[in-house]
């Protein structure tokens, strides 16, 4: 991976507005990622850089965003196009003037259960760690976007448990950044063991939290491998999660 120039990123202005992109591997991006697990470097347009999108580097400072946003935290894996760029872009692109510049902070991890971020937990504390550190010098967390649990599809345990360990996922997460209103926007999956795929999508959809809205993958087109989605699917999910965080919880300039 290419080191960024420090020159470069001296300029950088710190973002308003901060986005936590959380769960597993269609979080981080798989778009675009070949079979034989190399990235095909197509960015459509939606997913283009711009002046205004930063993410959060491992590095824990602030860089120009650019596909693909978790090459640096989903690192065992290939990474390629996810839904964080085209959300960023159409975010930025709604925004009052002065409040365009949008911060990523990118925490996916492919293939982990919900288990896996549960307080304590390595994949969770660096969560709360990266979200903590990017307000740090300015800005705001507007939300923190989760897609996550193809992987507690292969047990009925659970499947059966996801929600209880998701409501305690986000009162933890609430607590932990001090927070307790903090917008959270899950993607019900799209693809998982089909025994068990529909109790945690029960689970997903069917949650009652405040401040919790839910985006539904099913229909969204997926690869070849039937795990993940395709470039094309990453870039109309970015949307769709933009357009729930316009509907729910972006404030209205309307006069």
């Amino acid at each position: 991976m290419e080191t960024p120039n420090p020159d470069e990123n001296s300029t950088i202005l710190n973002p308003t507005q901060i986005f936590i992109l959380s769960g597993q591997s269609n979080m981080a991006g798989r778009g675009g990622v070949t079979k034989h697990h190399h990235w095909d470097n197509v960015v459509p347009p939606q997913c283009q850089p711009h002046p205004s999108i930063l993410r959060l580097t491992s590095k824990l400072h602030w860089e120009s965003a650019r596909e693909p946003l978790h090459a640096d935290i989903d690192t065992k894996k290939t990474c390629g196009v996810g839904p964080g760029m085209s959300f960023a872009n159409m975010v930025r692109s709604r925004a009052e003037e002065g409040d365009q510049r949008v911060g990523l902070v990118p925490c996916a991890v492919g293939g982990t259960a919900i288990k896996e971020w549960a307080r304590g937990e390595k994949l969770y504390e660096d969560m709360v760690m990266r979200s903590k550190e990017s307000v740090k010098s300015g800005g705001e967390i507007k939300a923190l976007l989760w897609y996550q649990g193809e992987s507690d599809t292969n047990h009925e345990h659970d499947a059966e448990t996801y929600l209880r360990n998701m409501e305690t996922l986000i009162d933890n997460v609430r607590e932990d950044l001090a927070l307790p209103d903090l917008p959270i926007i899950q993607v019900a999956i799209a693809s998982g063991d089909k025994k068990y795929i529909e109790k945690v999508r029960e689970a997903q959809v069917g949650m009652k939290v405040s401040n919790v809205v839910c985006v539904d993958a099913k229909g969204l087109h997926l690869k070849e491998d039937h795990l993940h989605l395709t470039t094309e699917s990453q870039v109309q999910l970015g949307h769709m999660l933009a357009q729930a965080y316009f509907n729910h919880f972006a404030p209205s300039h309307a006069p």
